[in-house]
């Protein structure tokens, strides 16, 4: 088989839904993971939404960021698909040290386990970030955790992650610098053809219908 035959045919990319801290600011200051917050009401709908967009796409793998976010919106994502969850620190938030005092603290395995059953642990991540990080090097990094995932993977693959996953992994296998703007939720749709990575849908929201959909303003994404 050669490489062209391994790589994924069509990536999907998907942000996250809305925050619980962009709702409930003040829960930043006690949570005990506060890098780490979980998804809003509305975004565990919008994350039902995405899902339902998705059901019409043939997706082989759902590969998710391991914050818990995008592990609640990858859930939803595969509970609707019937599919697991590979979680890749390559896809991780920006450790921005404007964003975050220290390295992020995120969810352990024993809780996951408890809650979220979909979850593959027999697959170890590609990349790990290193706090505190660079903007170029966080581009890099989604560049290169990008390419590492359509060749290791036969089939269509759908990322869940955060605006600059989306960002840095689009920008990455078209080799083109666009400003790409993911809002929560939002759908991007890169196919291979010939080997030649095309741009069918950037950062669709049209599915949300419900929400008045809104770009984070900062501190984290």
């Amino acid at each position: 088989m050669n490489k062209k035959e391994l790589m994924s045919s069509t990536l999907y990319l998907a942000r996250h839904g809305n925050r619980l801290d962009f709702v409930y600011p003040e829960w930043f200051n006690t949570a005990p993971r506060k890098y780490d917050p979980p998804l809003s009401e509305d975004g565990k709908i919008q994350a039902q939404q995405l899902a339902q967009r998705l059901i019409k796409e043939k997706i082989d793998y759902i590969v998710s960021s391991p914050f818990l976010r995008a592990i609640q919106t990858a859930h939803i994502v595969a509970e609707n698909l019937d599919l697991t969850i590979k979680l890749e620190a390559g896809l991780g938030e920006w450790h921005n040290q404007d964003w975050m005092s220290y390295s992020p603290e995120i969810h352990p395995r024993e809780e996951l386990e408890e809650i979220y059953p979909r979850i593959d642990w027999n697959y170890s991540s590609l990349l790990t970030p290193i706090y505190p990080e660079s903007e170029i090097e966080m581009l890099t990094r989604m560049k290169k955790t990008g390419e590492l995932l359509v060749n290791n993977f036969q089939g269509n693959l759908l990322l869940i992650g955060h605006s600059m996953t989306v960002l840095g992994i689009t920008n990455g296998l078209l080799r083109e610098n666009r400003a790409i703007k993911a809002s929560v939720c939002s759908l991007t749709k890169i196919v291979n053809r010939e080997g030649h990575w095309q741009l069918e849908l950037e950062t669709e929201t049209s599915f949300l219908s419900e929400f008045d959909i809104k770009l984070s303003d900062g501190g984290g994404e």
